[in-house]
């Protein structure tokens, strides 16, 4: 019978990682990120699904603690130095935001018929964007560390925050308070206060000198068990004390957060936070009642469509406060779907009894659809609207210029290629076709014009015939070699210094006509592969020597891809391949210096092929 029961276990267990290894990888591929790759396995073996499980609320209760230590990480990236550099877009855009679209929500939910405490959590649940949806659409977009970005990432760390305050409200709206005598329920705060106030001193001043012991004992395993330690005893604080375990954990997240364990806290707890945060939405997907949804396709259809207009409506407007109209449709599409975040509010809400299981389903299905449709609404969004619309107020157009420097392209690289040009008082013009970024230059005293060097219009308006000098500091590899062609094609006279991306930008870039270029990793690389020598005892002489024969090699190379006589060069010339590996330089080995032959073989053939 044992036996039996642990085989049970054993294939709810497989059944579970199959489940999350089939389904997380082609809802990634599809696009449509982990979450819902999650969602959708639990839903096919759950009690709606092939029926593998049939009591989802056991799994729930245990996967909880990934959000647990969800908000655990998330309290330790937030350093009050950081939060006080981000204080307006948190604080400001995020306050505004979520106060503004919890409003709108809970209004829909009042004039429908509902409870103004079932209006308020179904409204405010939905509020919480899907942090770990828009996090994905800005890294494939490139916007992570853009403006526009920095702002949505500033809203969404103000909604992981709102949910601490938001769970706590959930706990004090519960029915059956108002049996509470006010003595009661002043004693029920007191506790709450008071577990806050414990877990803050003993943050402040056990938690370090505890950390301490334990790092110089070297007992790996041991530091990964306080870590688990401090996470769940925090949660069991709160928990106590009449407040929820994720707001136990997220102060203790806080206070060390400038601990100097931070990062080996992150590291223990994180492989823990992923399966379990991955088992809580594969829970949650277990949990979507199908026949409830299938009762109340109509209402959850009017929801869906109603929540997401109306919440783009809210981010909208306060969007347009600081930023043009394009960023704030952006901004409006891009966050108008519910969050994992809601489950755990709705969660909560169903264990205090402010909404019922049917309720708890039904919103579940609005987060769910709501999520589901994001990339699609997307989609239209990109449709429907220019595709490169920018608004050039506040910045000049290249029109005119006559400086003996052409500076084509002002991103990292352009910016430090015209500091030495500055500093010797030579004068160059510079354009790029990236309004914010002008516009952020302009901020440190960069008199950048707006052009886009590909267009030969452009280039005679930038005075490119006129300068004595022009330099192509794109990243595009296409832009840079377009360019050069237009340069030599109508300026053969006009010197041509290109920065190439990659070995294939620069086979592109040196047929194409330039005078020089440079790959950007090339040198520094260089630089950095001699320091290493230098570490290791090499003298200088030696290092010059051996850095001078990998420049030749490489050199010679280049020259024979260009020719067409290395295979690699002409798949190089087609897309981008690893740089060739050098052969195994000629110098006899020093006692103690290894090799692996072998390997040095092999070096050398892929230097060949």
């Amino acid at each position: 019978m044992a036996a039996e029961v642990s085989g049970s276990n054993l294939v709810e267990v497989v059944a579970l990682l199959t489940a999350g290894v089939v389904a997380v990888p082609i809802f990634r591929r599809m696009g449509l990120g982990s979450i819902l790759g999650y969602l959708a396995a639990g839903l096919v073996i759950g009690p709606f699904g092939i029926g593998i499980f049939s009591e989802p609320e056991s799994i729930l209760h245990v996967a909880e603690l990934g959000v647990v230590m969800f908000l655990f990480i998330i309290g330790l990236e937030m350093q009050p130095s950081r939060l006080w550099s981000l204080k307006r877009e948190i604080f400001g855009l995020g306050t505004l935001q979520v106060a503004v679209c919890a409003a709108l929500l809970t209004g829909i939910g009042v004039s429908t018929g509902f409870p103004i405490s079932v209006s308020f959590v179904a409204g405010a649940g939905f509020v919480l964007t899907s942090t770990a949806i828009v996090m994905q659409i800005l890294e494939e977009r490139g916007d992570t560390t853009s403006p526009k970005g920095q702002r949505i990432v500033s809203i969404l760390l103000f909604e992981d925050l709102a949910i601490v305050p938001l769970l706590a409200l959930v706990a004090f709206l519960a029915p059956g308070g108002e049996e509470m005598s006010l003595s009661e329920r002043l004693v029920d705060v007191g506790i709450g206060l008071g577990s806050i106030v414990g877990l803050v001193v003993a943050g402040r001043y056990l938690l370090n000198p505890l950390f301490r012991l334990l790092a110089d004992s070297r007992a790996r395993e041991v530091m990964t068990a306080a870590a688990l330690l401090v996470v769940l005893g925090s949660a069991l604080a709160m928990q106590l004390g009449g407040l929820s375990m994720a707001m136990g954990a997220f102060l203790a997240g806080v206070l060390l957060s400038e601990s100097t364990f931070r990062h080996q806290l992150e590291a223990d707890i994180e492989p823990f936070r992923g399966i379990l945060l991955g088992l809580f939405f594969m829970a949650v997907g277990m949990s979507l009642d199908l026949a409830v949804v299938a009762e109340n396709w109509a209402a959850i259809a009017f929801y869906v469509v109603a929540y997401m207009v109306v919440k783009a409506l809210g981010i909208y407007l306060v969007a347009r406060l600081k930023s043009g109209h394009r960023e704030a449709l952006d901004r409006a599409v891009v966050m108008a779907q519910g969050g994992e975040f809601a489950f755990v509010l709705y969660s909560s809400a169903l264990s205090v009894g402010i909404i019922d299981g049917e309720a708890n389903a039904i919103l579940t299905a609005i987060i769910i659809i709501s999520m589901v449709l994001t990339p699609l609404a997307i989609a239209v969004l990109r449709q429907i609207t220019p595709k490169d619309e920018q608004t050039l107020e506040g910045v000049d157009i290249a029109d005119g210029l006559n400086g003996s420097v052409l500076i084509i392209g002002f991103g990292r690289f352009g910016q430090i290629v015209s500091q030495p040009l500055l500093l010797r008082g030579i004068d160059v013009s510079i354009i790029d076709n990236d309004v914010e970024m002008i516009q952020a230059a302009a901020d440190f005293g960069f008199k950048v014009y707006y052009g886009d060097g590909t267009r030969l219009d452009i280039l005679h308006a930038a005075g490119a015939g006129r300068a004595r000098a022009v330099l192509i500091c794109v990243d595009k590899a296409e832009a840079s070699i377009r360019i050069a062609e237009h340069m030599k094609s109508e300026y053969p006279f006009v010197p041509v210094l290109a920065r190439a991306y990659d070995r294939g930008a620069a086979i592109g870039l040196i047929g194409a006509g330039v005078d020089f270029q440079i790959r950007e990793t090339f040198e520094s690389a260089l630089l950095f592969g001699g320091a290493t020598l230098e570490k290791l005892g090499v003298t200088q002489e030696e290092v010059a020597e051996v850095i001078e024969d990998v420049r030749h090699r490489d050199a010679e190379r280049l020259e024979l891809q260009i020719a067409g006589d290395i295979q690699s060069g002409r798949r190089l010339m087609k897309g981008n391949i690893p740089e060739p590996v050098p052969t195994p330089l000629t110098q006899p080995k020093r006692p103690g210096q290894a090799m692996n032959e072998g390997a040095a073989d092999a070096l050398g053939k892929a230097a060949a092929d």
